[in-house]
């Protein structure tokens, strides 16, 4: 067994101790392997391991990625095992306007609108032969100035305005609250992500089906997102390693 696979199986092992802790189901809980900084071998020694999920941050590394993964696939020596599997690629960075079109054409997620004008360009520029985006909105849930966001009052305007939209899919919510090591004020912070998504859920009835993602939750709070209704939980350096890149706060 590999180190990453290891290492993998290290985390799930923690996920579904936090779901089982709380009553909930552990798949009910997906694992989002943030390999931004990592290499494409990295990558597809995870997916060796059964981890089909991946995190990027970074626009030009990860498109270059995603063809140095499928290339290393192809040339593994059992490679016939990987025809036909299906990588979920995940843009959980900033977005700048001038980066809408590559994400719109190369990802299957995306963690990070936090404001209109980008939503419409990613619909404008999602190509008609792929299925629509899918999108979480990004709350600043502890209001910090250092972070991106949409102000918890202003999610369900925002939301709306999202959900209308004809190449996306607005499946929910995404935050990452103030640090902390205090689990109670880690899991207030995500509650009150929860609560936001109920209420957009109930103001929203049209779309309250596909309103089932809260992307929260990382390595040192991973425990209590689970607790508060995690869905999607984004993990990169207990799997990978330490980071040799700076990057924004997202695993």
């Amino acid at each position: 067994m590999s180190l990453i696979s290891q290492k993998l199986q290290a985390v799930h092992t923690s996920i579904q101790a936090a779901a089982r802790a709380v009553s909930r189901r552990p798949d009910s809980v997906t694992l989002l392997a943030v390999s931004k900084t990592f290499g494409a071998d990295a990558v597809a020694e995870a997916v060796a391991a059964g981890q089909r999920a991946f995190g990027e941050n970074y626009l030009q590394e990860a498109i270059d990625k995603m063809g140095a993964v499928k290339e290393a696939l192809a040339a593994a020596p059992d490679s016939a095992q990987y025809a036909d599997v299906l990588l979920e690629w995940h843009f959980i960075g900033p977005i700048q306007s001038n980066k809408t079109k590559p994400i719109a054409e190369h990802f299957d997620w995306v963690h990070t609108v936090d404001r209109e004008k980008i939503a419409q360009r990613l619909s404008a520029q999602r190509p008609a032969h792929l299925p629509p985006l899918n999108i979480c909105l990004q709350v600043n849930i502890s209001g910090e100035a250092s972070k991106s966001g949409v102000a918890p009052s202003a999610v369900l305007e925002t939301a709306r305005t999202i959900a209308g939209l004809p190449h996306l899919i607005l499946r929910g919510l995404m935050t990452i609250p103030e640090p902390t090591e205090d689990e109670q004020k880690q899991r207030a912070a995500f509650r009150q992500t929860r609560e936001l998504l109920q209420q957009l859920r109930a103001e929203l009835p049209d779309q309250a089906a596909q309103l089932d993602t809260l992307s929260m939750g990382m390595s040192a709070d991973m425990a209590a997102a689970i607790a508060e209704g995690a869905t999607i939980v984004r993990v990169g350096s207990a799997i990978f390693g330490h980071r040799t890149k700076p990057g924004s706060q997202t695993a």
